[in-house]
């Protein structure tokens, strides 16, 4: 670092960074804009972006009742994959690690993009055989995700040391070498900077009440700030997407559930790959770039909005990880939290047009922060063209209507 970063880092401090640089415009909202984005989060910012960078749209405004990322953008556990078991399911996702990989040169942010590999441990012979199936669909698509020995997952996990008593013993795994991890503020800060460099206005504690239509079509946004006039308006909004979709008068397929997360105080570098025990409901560990282990599991068996956990989901997920880490006994809970997921009746995104006239829709599902790129740029596509990217024709509304279902079982709250 120069003598000039290092000075300029001491004298905002000192001012309580009155003069640090504003890394986006805090506007107030205009009368009209061709497009609102409802939603501050990933998903929301990384439309904005997209809508100005890839079609040439840029009156555009992000309205977002709270500030940037503080939803479920923030509310993760960063991680990024695309072992799913349905054809519409992984390409979407491979886009996803794609874009991901190159978003930091793109938006000129670093988005602490790291490739750490994720180990699923196969426990029984049904989870075989979801990992074959998983593994043939991911290779049609030219996704890697091979099987391993479990001299090969000692060789990569050394800390790996499961009970001998366990319930169900660790047969071996199935490797994905191209999962990642992301820094999830990051994310919605780097989407942020780049909308606004290219003229989206960013509007914070924006909160919006109601969506005006007539004769069938959208006319823009009730808020808090007074009424925004719009000729499209694309909600992007985690865990509240029934309650935003009703302002419109739809009914959404979706169910409103929490996902856990949990981590421990820094410990020094120990686990590089991605491990989820499968067999417990999903229960997932990684290591963080600050050392805590962070354990997670699947969505709770029930609606809720609350952004708060249940001790059983913390407990069943402890269990499972000392089985196959015991030396973590020893380790101290940091903190606690939970998320909310829009969680569609097939366990698949939505991404699509509605009955409303100029109201389309990103409901990602347990995909969440994973699609969040690929969701972004292909939302964008539909809201610029009206018509659905190529990646997403089979992930709308209609399927519900159809019965065309995706029905995923790859996904957090189905494992």
């Amino acid at each position: 670092m120069s003598h000039f970063s290092i000075f300029s880092l001491a004298r905002n401090a000192l001012t309580g960074h009155k003069n640090w640089e504003k890394m986006w415009r805090s506007p107030d909202p205009k009368k009209e804009y061709d497009v609102v984005i409802i939603g501050g989060g990933g998903h929301g910012l990384g439309a904005a972006y997209y809508l100005a960078k890839d079609h040439g749209i840029t009156n555009v405004a992000v309205v977002e009742k709270g500030w940037l990322g503080g939803g479920n953008t923030g509310r993760n556990t960063m991680t990024v994959r695309s072992n799913f078991l349905r054809e519409d399911s992984v390409p979407f996702h491979e886009l996803s690690i794609d874009l991901y990989h190159q978003l930091s040169k793109d938006l000129n942010y670093n988005l602490m993009v790291s490739k750490r590999g994720m180990i699923t441990f196969i426990q029984s012979s049904a989870v075989n055989r979801i990992a074959m199936q998983m593994a043939n669909t991911m290779h049609i698509y030219g996704a890697e995700y091979r099987m391993l020995s479990l001299p090969e997952i000692k060789q990569r996990v050394p800390i790996f040391s499961p009970s001998e008593n366990m319930r169900l013993p660790i047969l071996g795994g199935v490797y994905q070498p191209r999962a990642s991890m992301v820094r999830h503020d990051a994310v919605a800060w780097g989407f942020a900077r780049g909308a606004d460099s290219r003229g989206v206005d960013i509007i914070q504690n924006c909160e919006v009440s109601g969506i005006r239509r007539e004769s069938g079509a959208v006319t823009g946004v009730e808020t808090n700030r007074g009424f925004i006039k719009a000729k499209k308006v694309g909600m992007a909004v985690a865990g509240h997407g029934s309650v935003v979709a009703n302002m419109a008068g739809l009914r959404l397929p979706i169910v409103t559930q929490p996902l856990q997360a949990w981590v421990s105080e820094p410990i020094k570098p120990v686990l590089n790959e991605i491990v989820v025990i499968r067999s417990y409901y999903g229960t997932y560990l990684m290591q963080s770039d600050k050392g805590e282990i962070v354990i997670g599991q699947g969505c709770d068996p029930y609606a809720s909005y609350a952004q708060r956990g249940t001790f059983s989901i913390i407990e069943d997920a402890t269990n499972a990880m000392l089985e196959v880490f015991p030396s973590f006994s020893r380790l101290k809970l940091l903190r606690h939290w939970a998320g909310m997921l829009d969680m569609p009746f097939d366990g698949s995104p939505i991404i699509s047009k509605t009955d409303v006239d100029g109201f389309y829709v990103d409901v990602a599902g347990s995909g969440g922060f994973k699609t969040t790129p690929a969701a972004a740029k292909t939302f964008a596509h539909l809201i610029a063209r009206n018509e659905s990217h190529p990646l997403t024709e089979n992930l709308g509304l209609s399927r519900f209507q159809n019965g065309r279902l995706v029905q995923e079982g790859g996904v957090s709250a189905n494992r």
